[in-house]
């Protein structure tokens, strides 16, 4: 049986779509495994604050070709690895949303046992790399789901003093102040990690009831 993985992503400066493209890679490499990378909904609010924007623009271009994720796609979904920069040391408020809009699969017990993880991006090593997957975990365990990190023994980069994201609790990325900063090759290999690990723990649980 075909294992699901799920990838929605919100993304103003395209650092955690960056993010989402890896984890994507990374969970496609395992034998049958379909992968979808959706983006969550915007709020029509920041899209006209934001109008001017070119780089914003340009992102918001790239997610709308990957359709906005759903109850459906959740519903479909054996793993998730949900993508959101921070905000003040938690998820974005869209993510927020679309969580929070899962009152029905939570009465149903239609979210238990699938695998989550989660990646962010911040815009600076102490703006919130770890305090913003740390503060996402409440939801996802009120929802049943079984929550899977990143591994130091396939990760050695976690161990660098250099400044760069990644830890045990998920990938990430630094942004830079003004959003300069690229995602970097060690920041993308712990995306494919987190994403093949997602994939091979939900092959392993998705037929438990």
């Amino acid at each position: 049986m075909t294992t699901h993985v799920l990838v929605p992503v919100y993304s103003m400066q395209g650092h955690t779509l960056a993010l989402a493209r890896a984890v994507a890679e990374g969970a496609g490499d395992l034998a049958d495994t379909e992968v979808r990378v959706r983006r969550i909904a915007e709020f029509a609010e920041l899209r006209a604050q934001m109008a001017g924007d070119e780089t914003y623009q340009a992102v918001q271009r790239e997610l709308d070709e990957l359709g906005t994720a759903g109850m459906d796609d959740l519903r479909w979904a054996h793993g998730i690895v949900w993508g959101s920069p921070t905000r003040y040391g938690n998820m974005t408020a869209q993510m927020k949303q679309l969580i929070d809009s899962t009152g029905e699969l939570w009465m149903n017990g239609e979210m238990e046992n699938k695998v989550a993880g989660m990646f962010t991006s911040t815009a600076s090593i102490h703006g919130g790399q770890e305090t913003t997957i740390l503060a996402s975990l409440p939801p996802f365990l009120h929802l049943g789901m079984i929550v899977v990190g990143v591994r130091y023994s396939q990760n050695l980069q976690l161990l660098t003093t250099e400044g760069q994201g990644g830890s045990p609790y998920g990938a990430s990325t630094i942004a830079g102040g003004d959003g300069s900063r690229q995602v970097t090759e060690p920041e993308l290999a712990t995306a494919r990690s987190l994403g093949r690990r997602v994939a091979e723990v939900a092959a392993r649980v998705k037929d438990l009831s």
